[in-house]
């Protein structure tokens, strides 16, 4: 081959290499901007490295259920531009928090129809986009409000914040056994009050699992509808205080079965809703059945904050401490909202409540620190 042949040969061959280059840059972006979410429009942003991302607000909102999109529609139509972690399957439930594993939602007002709570979630959610907050479906994994501006992480993102406001709810404990997630809402719940007075318990028999304060307090609300209420518990004396336990134990509609815990539970043939249930007694191993329509959980709920790491005070049961009267913490300038905070009321309407207190402290806050940065110059 000849000088000139090679030498066309060679830039021939490179010419192919860097359009090859070139359009394997062009697939990149494409990919890039259908499946990664884009550097957010109302926050300063940096990359750190090729994974890494770091995002700037005045506030940062952790949760996904109604307290935390109402506190994001407050700080967003203030103009706070306010960045919000969503989660991805946090504490095993999908974004929208616990109303999400439920089916009709028929307490919350506006809706004379009842809403699904899925769906009412997706609602919350597209008003919070609506008004500019930027959302991410990711997981916070730690914080750090040791300092301002305040750092929250996830696996890939860091954001700096001059206020953040936990909104992270917490979860209902509940018990497995076969049957149990084949009826989950299906005659299998965790909040009597949510669900109680659904049709498919009215004048039927309903029982309860549990031995604490929630439990009898569960118990005498569900005979507003129930035929009968059974309260099964594993020992053979309650640990609820004695106030509750007389309560409870002088209903009438309350039968308590002692030393007793739910082996199975079981619908009907057809596939239809929960009919009955299987129980073990734990002292001689026997095995029983008690036909009922409802099963709750009244075993406690576990508050989402071990993400936290003694970087707020919580209580004795992990629920973050906030200041009487406000959703001030033990940090100024992280705001708590929701059932993180509250283990006595536990509804979406007052969770939504909250979020809105908590975006308007969080907005005093800014204006208080703005005005002083402000004196400062």
């Amino acid at each position: 081959m000849s000088f000139c042949a090679r030498l066309a040969s060679i830039l021939k061959s490179r010419s192919f290499s860097a359009a090859a280059t070139a359009a394997a840059a062009t697939t990149a972006v494409s990919i890039y901007s259908t499946y990664a979410a884009p550097p957010p429009s109302n926050s300063s942003y940096s990359a750190m490295g090729d994974t890494r991302k770091t995002f700037r607000t005045r506030i940062c909102i952790i949760g996904s259920g109604p307290a935390a999109h109402t506190a994001a529609i407050y700080a967003a139509r203030a103009e706070l531009k306010p960045v919000l972690f969503e989660g991805w399957m946090a504490n095993d439930i999908a974004a929208g928090g616990q109303l999400t594993t439920t089916t009709d939602v028929e307490n919350f007002p506006g809706f004379p129809e009842g809403i699904l709570g899925f769906e009412l979630m997706d609602r919350c959610r597209a008003q919070t986009v609506r008004f500019g907050t930027e959302v991410l479906s990711e997981t916070v994994t730690s914080v750090d409000f040791s300092s301002r501006p305040f750092r929250v992480f996830s696996s890939s993102t860091d954001v700096e914040a001059d206020a953040v406001i936990v909104a992270t709810g917490a979860v209902a404990r509940r018990l497995y056994f076969p049957g149990a997630d084949e009826l989950w809402n299906r005659g299998i719940s965790a909040c009597a009050v949510c669900d109680g007075a659904a049709p498919i318990f009215r004048n039927r028999p309903i029982a309860v699992v549990g031995g604490g304060d929630s439990a009898m307090e569960e118990a005498n609300f569900l005979t507003k509808y129930g035929s009968r209420v059974y309260i099964l518990h594993r020992r053979d004396t309650f640990r609820a205080s004695k106030i509750m336990q007389a309560r409870a134990l002088s209903n009438p509609k309350i039968e308590v079965v002692w030393n007793s815990e739910v082996a199975e539970a079981y619908g009907a043939k057809d596939g239809g809703p929960l009919s009955g249930l299987k129980l073990k007694n734990i002292v001689t191993g026997d095995i029983t059945e008690l036909a009922v329509s409802g099963l709750f959980f009244a075993i406690g709920h576990e508050p989402a904050t071990k993400f936290l790491e003694k970087q707020l005070e919580l209580d004795s049961d992990g629920y973050v401490v906030t200041k009487p009267g406000t959703t001030q913490t033990s940090v100024k300038g992280i705001f708590a909202a929701g059932d993180v905070q509250d283990k006595k009321y536990r509804q979406a309407v007052t969770a939504a409540g909250s979020g809105c207190m908590a975006a308007l402290d969080a907005e005093h806050y800014l204006q208080e620190i703005g005005a002083q940065e402000g004196k400062a110059d």
